[in-house]
């Protein structure tokens, strides 16, 4: 009998993984349509979809391993890192899905709110939000969107042998900001932007990819602390925002 384990849980939606077999249960059908959308259009290796009966779209697992994963040294080689860059500029390149992403102006009003609570709450020293918030402000520029995932953290992209075996989670994906997702693959790992840099090449803006770092970071915090995650765990968002008072004003 194949054990049942729960891979992530809380209450808008869970992933179980059955032997080979994600089974991703979502209160939302939309996204799970998006997600199905984006894969299909995606230039690079997905997640297979093996069915889909609302709630559930059951995918199977890819091969290789994580590029790593957030509050750790990234133990993947320099090739793999040029060679996740290569595969994030095809994903650009490609024409995007029709969902609608989000604007510059819903991204300020999410930090201005975001920023306010970490505020009122005092989650953080002042001085750190207000320093982050003021870097942060750096992405929200008008900007020609491309097909985005929306959501690369560095656990949804996976490698064997130099190389790129499957992207996942794509609920996210929708036009947008090309330094979005530089900046979410490299968040707590900025030591390797210049490795994914190698292969998704030198015509980028890092003052807009360490905004995203930034923004990112103050956004995500209330959630992360709502649904039992720790942002101030080593190496995790609340760190990611300390590191940015030593950044150049």
């Amino acid at each position: 009998m194949e054990e049942v384990e729960v891979v992530v849980a809380h209450s808008e939606r869970a992933t179980l993984r059955v032997g080979e077999v994600f089974l991703k249960i979502d209160g939302d059908p939309a996204r799970a349509a998006a997600e199905r959308e984006a894969m299909a259009r995606a230039p690079v290796p997905t997640p297979e979809v093996l069915w889909h009966s609302p709630p559930v779209l059951a995918l199977a697992a890819v091969r290789g391993t994580a590029l790593g994963v957030l509050g750790a040294p990234s133990e993947a080689s320099s090739a793999a890192w040029a060679a996740a860059g290569r595969a994030v500029r095809r994903i650009h390149e490609a024409p995007p899905p029709p969902t609608r992403g989000r604007t510059i102006a819903q991204f300020g009003e999410e930090l201005e709110r975001e920023c306010a609570w970490l505020l009122e709450h005092s989650a953080l020293p002042a001085e750190v939000v207000l320093r982050n918030r003021d870097i942060a402000r750096a992405a929200l520029r008008p900007v020609e969107t491309v097909f985005i995932h929306g959501d690369l953290q560095i656990t949804h992209v996976f490698v064997e042998d130099d190389e790129v075996t499957g992207i996942i989670d794509w609920s996210e994906g929708a036009p947008g900001d090309a330094m979005f997702d530089l900046a979410i693959l490299t968040l707590g790992h900025e030591e390797r932007l210049e490795d994914l840099l190698a292969g998704y090449g030198q015509d980028v803006d890092r003052r807009v990819i360490r905004a995203w770092w930034s923004l990112r970071s103050l956004t995500a915090a209330r959630w992360l602390l709502e649904h039992g995650f720790d942002p101030d765990a080593p190496g995790c968002e609340f760190d990611v925002l300390r590191a940015r008072m030593h950044d150049p004003a």
